[in-house]
């Protein structure tokens, strides 16, 4: 194998930029990383709050303007997803978000994640279990993200 003078700056100039990139992380990658930590943090008070069922939390993680759909195509605004989802006639026995992703565009967060759940209906004892993938947008208010809307699909 030849090296030649260009082949050996390239592959220096390359290892350079990966020194400096590395040490030396830019503004912008360090408030997404910040951004992306703390959306991380209300997905999972979102998860914690829907298990719990509390309504003061997940109507204080939701914006007031917040979309909330169903896998069954049914669309819900504040709310009716908190009455809804707090209302008794079920409780979850377990919720997974797996392999979530989180991307930050400026003040808005996609959010997608694969869901695994559990849920036992009140009045007879029945089980139901689902399975669906889950694309979260959460907006910045101020200091605070709040989720903005929520889809869901049968997988």
């Amino acid at each position: 194998m030849t090296i030649n003078r260009r082949d050996l700056a390239l592959s220096t100039l390359a290892v350079s930029v990966l020194a400096v990139s590395t040490l030396a992380p830019t503004a912008p990658a360090l408030a997404a990383s910040a951004d992306e930590e703390a959306v991380a943090k209300k997905v999972e008070a979102f998860r914690l709050a829907q298990i719990a069922a509390d309504p003061k939390a997940l109507a204080a993680l939701c914006a007031d303007e917040v979309s909330y759909s169903h896998s069954n195509g049914k669309v819900e605004d504040k709310a009716t997803f908190v009455a809804n989802a707090t209302d008794g006639k079920s409780k979850f026995l377990s919720i997974e978000y797996q392999d979530p992703t989180i991307r930050v565009v400026g003040p808005a967060a996609i959010v997608r994640f694969h869901w695994i759940g559990e849920q036992e209906m009140v009045a007879d004892g029945k089980k139901v279990s689902t399975n669906l993938h889950i694309l979260m947008n959460w907006q910045k208010q101020g200091d605070d993200w709040k989720l903005l809307s929520r889809a869901a699909t049968k997988l």
